[in-house]
């Protein structure tokens, strides 16, 4: 078989790497890809959105399945356009994925369907958004209502941080039209995890628990970024909470979504908070999260093509998805500057001395070949990821992974996985 992945971070060298590995496959194919991804598959430079170029390239080669990577295809509706062409596809069709494409049709949503989230409200207007935002105080939290590339989220400490938010969002419009509308909503303590499922719109199987570090800084200190690093299994996801979970929220989901004559398929991640052993949802996102996919797809012992393409065939109920015993933990390097602005074409030294070092993969995110080497060329650039036989046997072989990676203005997290350790 053959097999397509749309995208080009360090999620989809990791779909890439684990679909390598199926009996079942031939060849792959990436659009566009990276430079860590052109190793072990056919890279074809191509606009995301260019989805008439995409089926062109599936009928031309006679590939079997695609999987799309990011959530701007798949809320543009590269799913329908596949489907209407009857093309095997992984992921959910554009009115499933509104759920991530807009907070506002997702926080509404949960209302309708008594899934528990945070009390909100909604503004188009920076006059009416600064007046509640007074009147509640702070801590609160301000969210572009589009896409924003996983930054459209500002968690705020202060009344000064609030206000500054939202002027950004509505003067600034450093969004665009994603922050026509923007979400004000209470903000919650806890502990954050990602809790990310198979379905077929009938079926329903967990994956793996990871749990992401969104913010740039130690101690979880500074802006929210795409993800600074990940590990697999999260404590705090207990058999117990994962029912709970699968009860109040997942079910409750896929369901509501059905009976709103929508049919999910593909991955849906919830992103939680959890308050005394309660879930609440913080987010959904409609595709495999970046960079917990690296940690959990270095968990998956089932053949990730085989389990694809019973999904989009409604057949996940013949398939059992079976997870190792072990854990694995993934550190992000990023550029200097991200998640604001930052340079490019800075050389990676040290890749090929982590290249032997057992049971680390490193995934290339944003990164490029160029005059016989690899240089940086995205705010993440590569995620390095260990497996181990426990969390800090994992932490501690991908820390050492990255001690031997070096280029211009690196910046990494120092405490990707200290909270699993430091669980009573």
């Amino acid at each position: 078989m053959k097999a397509l992945v749309i995208g080009s971070g360090g999620r989809e060298h990791a779909i890439v790497w684990r679909l390598a590995q199926s009996r079942l496959v031939d060849k792959i194919f990436c659009c566009p890809g990276n430079a860590g991804i052109a190793e072990i598959a056919e890279c074809i430079d191509a606009d995301p959105l260019d989805f008439q170029k995409f089926i062109d390239l599936v009928r031309y080669e006679w590939i079997d399945l695609t999987i799309v990577g990011p959530e701007l295809p798949l809320a543009k509706g590269i799913v329908d356009a596949f489907q209407r062409e009857g093309l095997r596809v992984f992921g959910p069709n554009s009115a499933a994925a509104r759920l991530e494409s807009s907070k506002v049709f997702a926080k509404e949503f949960m209302k309708r369907h008594k899934i528990p989230t945070a009390d909100y409200r909604v503004f188009n207007s920076l006059t009416q958004a600064e007046e509640y935002l007074r009147m509640k105080g702070a801590p609160i939290v301000v969210k572009a209502d589009g896409l924003a590339a996983g930054k459209g989220v500002f968690v705020a400490k202060s009344l000064d941080e609030a206000l500054h938010a939202v002027r950004l969002m509505f003067k600034e419009r450093i969004f665009g039209d994603a922050a026509d509308r923007v979400v004000i909503e209470e903000h919650l303590e806890g502990e954050e995890a990602s809790f990310m499922v198979l379905t077929d719109g009938n079926t329903i199987v967990p994956m793996a628990s990871s749990q992401d570090h969104k913010r740039v800084y130690d101690r979880d200190e500074g802006p929210n970024t795409g993800g600074m690093g990940a590990y697999s299994p999260a404590p705090i996801v207990t058999n117990a909470l994962e029912e709970v979970v699968m009860r109040d929220v997942i079910y409750p989901t896929i369901n509501g979504l059905k009976s709103e004559g929508i049919t999910y398929k593909g991955v849906l991640y919830a992103g939680l908070m959890i308050k005394d052993q309660r879930p609440f949802v913080l987010e959904f996102n409609c595709r495999l999260g970046d960079p917990e996919t690296q940690p959990v797809l270095c968990r998956l012992e089932s053949d990730l093509l085989d389990i694809a393409k019973a999904v989009t065939e409604g057949r996940l109920h013949e398939k059992e998805v079976r997870w190792g015993n072990n854990a694995s933990v993934c550190v992000v390097l990023a550029s200097k500057g991200y998640p604001g602005e930052y340079e490019k074409e800075k050389p990676i030294e040290g890749l090929d001395r982590v290249k032997s070092m057992k049971d680390v993969v490193v995934f290339h995110a944003g990164t490029d070949f160029k005059d016989g080497r690899y240089v940086t060329k995205g705010g993440r650039v590569l995620g390095v990821t260990a497996i181990g036989s426990d969390i800090a046997t994992a932490r501690q072989r991908a820390y050492e992974a990255v001690g031997h990676i070096s280029f211009e203005g690196m910046h990494y997290r120092r405490d990707i996985a200290m909270k699993a350790l430091q669980r009573p």
